[in-house]
């Protein structure tokens, strides 16, 4: 299903996000994970895709699998990073013949084992908004079941790009993306809702129009939390979240969950209050958090949110 017909049939969206297993028994306990979520009735998932295409059979493989064999609309990401147009191009033809109908474009990290020493001048594209167009110009070659394509996620950054100090450019490059045909953005995992609530509004006086996605990602140990930190470079921990985490019985292995799961909770109510169009949990392929937050907010049936 197009994203553009999912947004039609949603007044707010929830989605999650998995990353593709590598063993085995890391992709039966996923698929335990995935069946827990269907009865949630995600209007989508999204899978990741790994630095330099490190991942990229097993994001195919997952994302086929999950619409083989689940009712769940499955949105593969795919980056930048360590690819030219050839290669790009088959993997949009093997998603097309799949019947996938969106794709989450991203600049995408370096692979680890380079890191800053990668040189991006080597790819076809060296920003976010080059795949997107590239997006653009397959889905005019109507290699795709639906005349429309491809539908186009992208990311944005509440926060702030890392990448981008000026936060003035930072929206210019994001308007670029949206311009070059972007149907959507999904954000930065965030902590403080005032952030995602200014960088939408930031947003609309940039002239960006397209439905904005906010990501959540709740808290459920102090390890967790500090590879959060690393992984969301700029992710700003708010003074009263501090506080409840340090106030939580280091004994009791589910304390610091619980109050990740309760500092999610209130974050999404907020949100849900001041319209948000969705909200994308990144869920690291585990269920639980996820689902004490949909009982949290009361949330049975998605199909008329």
């Amino acid at each position: 299903m197009h994203i553009q017909d999912i947004f039609s049939k949603h007044r707010t969206t929830f989605s999650f996000e998995f990353f593709p297993p590598k063993t085995e028994a890391a992709s039966e306990a996923l698929y335990s994970t995935i069946a827990e979520l269907e009865d949630l009735k995600p209007s989508f998932v999204s899978v990741t895709y790994g630095a330099g295409g490190s991942t990229r059979e097993l994001t195919h493989d997952l994302v086929v699998r999950i619409r083989e064999t689940t009712s769940i609309e499955a949105i593969p990401h795919l980056t930048c990073v360590c690819h030219q147009e050839d290669e790009l191009r088959e993997i949009l033809e093997r998603y097309a013949a799949a019947g996938v109908g969106n794709i989450l474009a991203l600049g995408g990290d370096p692979p680890r084992d380079v890191g800053e020493e990668y040189d991006r001048s080597r790819d076809a594209f060296q920003h976010a908004a080059g795949l997107v167009r590239f997006i653009g110009q397959f889905n005019e070659s109507g290699v795709h079941e639906d005349s429309r394509g491809f539908g186009i996620g992208v990311a944005g950054f509440p926060e702030g790009h890392p990448a981008t100090p000026n936060r003035l450019k930072e929206m210019d490059y994001l308007k670029a993306k949206v311009d070059a045909g972007a149907d959507y953005i999904v954000t930065q995992l965030f902590f403080e809702n005032r952030d995602f609530l200014d960088f939408r509004d930031r947003c609309e006086l940039a002239g960006i129009t397209v439905p904005v996605i906010a990501g959540i990602m709740p808290i459920s140990s102090k390890k967790g939390m500090d590879r959060m930190a690393d992984l969301a470079a700029g992710a700003r921990f708010p003074a009263k979240l501090l506080r409840s985490l340090n106030r939580a019985d280091d004994s009791d292995p589910g304390a610091v969950e619980r109050v990740g799961i309760h500092h999610a909770t209130e974050q999404c109510l907020d949100l849900l209050e001041n319209d948000v169009r969705g909200i994308h949990f990144y869920t690291l392929n585990k269920s639980h958090a996820t689902r004490e937050i949909y009982a949290n907010l009361g949330i049975r049936d998605t199909e008329g949110l």
